[in-house]
């Protein structure tokens, strides 16, 4: 084969594969703008006139459900507004010209919060325990709080479902209570309406499209560098479930959306000390009447 007749089949293989990737990539968005609009549509996350509030974080899963909203913007039959909004929590090293670049790039409307938590929770967590409870903690208060003076009236968080079912378990095996992430509440403050519009998206699947996209990845080095964290442990559980017997945590998934109360033991929401078998009327034979 000559130079020229190689080079032409190596640039017509570039070609294939990239034409590869770009099928791939339509495929994973179409699969995941279908499941995030079937839970939007199923839950109500999203209404007529809403300013929706999309919190960056910076990993995967708030960069592909921004991508992911953005797309549904534009087909929706309803009119919506989006605002990316990401907290800078001054952790050392954290890139700061990253997300406003990347925000810039897309045309969204985005804002960034300055506030140092991090220096806060670094200070008052005793060495060896986790970060993440307090952090998440003070992360949600400042986010609430620009939402209500902002005026946005939903405010859409990238957990996905396998979040969701990591956190079942981490509840049943650490908390004592069979509860989740809802892909729809109410914050305690009865202020703000905090939906996720990943509860029915594989993290597998977002893994690839942001990969394929090329999305700029930030790592969180605040809790994702500490040991012994009970959710990647939860998380190794689950993955090794998947491989074993596939179809498990779709299972245990949709166990979360079909509960029998009476089948469980809440004394606050079925009522058994009131069940009471059914009284046999008398039957009376007509026949033998006078």
């Amino acid at each position: 084969m000559s130079t020229i007749d190689h080079q032409d089949a190596t640039d017509a293989a570039l070609l294939g594969d990239e034409r590869k990737l770009q099928l791939e990539q339509k495929k994973v968005l179409k699969k995941l703008r279908r499941e995030a609009g079937k839970a939007i549509h199923d839950f109500g996350m999203i209404e007529e006139g809403d300013k929706v509030m999309v919190c960056i974080s910076g990993g995967k899963d708030s960069l592909a459900m921004l991508d992911i909203l953005l797309g549904l913007q534009k087909s929706a039959p309803i009119h919506f507004d989006l605002v990316a909004v990401n907290l800078d929590q001054k952790q050392p090293g954290f890139p700061e010209h990253v997300l406003p670049q990347y925000f810039e790039s897309l045309g969204v409307d985005y804002d960034i919060i300055e506030e140092d938590t991090y220096s806060i929770v670094t200070e008052m967590v005793p060495e060896g325990k986790t970060y993440c409870g307090w952090c998440s903690r003070f992360r949600r208060a400042i986010l609430y709080k620009y939402a209500k003076k902002n005026g946005c009236t939903k405010v859409a968080l990238g957990h996905h479902r396998d979040d969701i079912i990591e956190t079942l378990f981490l509840n049943m095996f650490h908390g004592g209570k069979l509860k989740t992430m809802p892909a729809k509440l109410l914050s305690d403050d009865g202020e703000n309406v905090v939906i996720r519009p990943l509860a029915y998206c594989k993290e597998k699947d977002l893994e690839r499209y942001a990969e394929l996209m090329q999305m700029p990845i930030i790592p969180c080095n605040l809790c994702g560098s500490q040991e012994n964290l009970q959710r990647p442990m939860i998380k190794a559980m689950l993955q090794g479930w998947d491989k074993q017997f596939p179809g498990r945590l779709e299972s245990i998934f949709r166990a979360t959306t079909d509960v029998v109360p009476s089948h469980l033991l809440d004394r606050t929401l079925h009522e058994f000390t009131g069940a009471k078998p059914l009284q046999k009327l008398d039957v009376i034979n007509l026949s033998n009447a006078d």
